[in-house]
């Protein structure tokens, strides 16, 4: 699978796409998962699927259909770079070590500084039980995954 990732990123490194995730589903699907700064546009998917039917053709790849989408509102953040553009947005972060017998946590992603490790430093600003704001800082080694966590207002209420 990660030979997999590796051709399927490399075939969209040109066409200035973010190749965010490669999943074989069941019955033969294979699901891709492409970003872009300004966003995924339907043209980009179409792009993105024709071009790479043909690369998967060249290289023998085994699937029955090819889906090719944007990662949606929750979209993972799998890279250090992600955590950066995405400062000041609200995430949902889970750590691979719990703090305060605590492992999830949901808030505003800070921006970054870098260490003299040279690993980069985040924080997230969240609530705890009695409404409080905390600060949480954490390294991207600290992650188990994480995500965009924005909040929907399907009414158009302002909060």
């Amino acid at each position: 699978m990660a030979d997999l990732f590796a051709l399927t990123q490399q075939a969209v490194a040109g066409l200035g796409i973010e190749l965010i995730d490669v999943e074989r589903a069941p019955m033969g699907l294979l699901r891709v998962t492409i970003d872009r700064p300004e966003g995924v546009s339907i043209d980009d998917c179409e792009t993105v699927s024709h071009h790479l039917s043909r690369v998967f053709e060249v290289e023998e790849i085994d699937y029955r259909r090819l889906e090719v989408g944007s990662p949606g509102v929750d979209r993972p953040l799998r890279s250090p770079a992600d955590f950066v553009r995405f400062a000041g947005n609200r995430i949902e972060l889970r750590l691979r070590e719990a703090i305060e017998n605590r492992k999830v946590f949901k808030g505003t992603l800070q921006a970054t500084r870098q260490t003299e490790s040279e690993a980069h430093e985040f924080a997230l600003i969240y609530q705890d039980d009695k409404g409080n704001d905390q600060h949480l800082i954490f390294t991207f080694n600290d992650v188990d995954r994480a995500k965009l966590d924005p909040i929907l207002d399907f009414k158009g209420k302002k909060r």
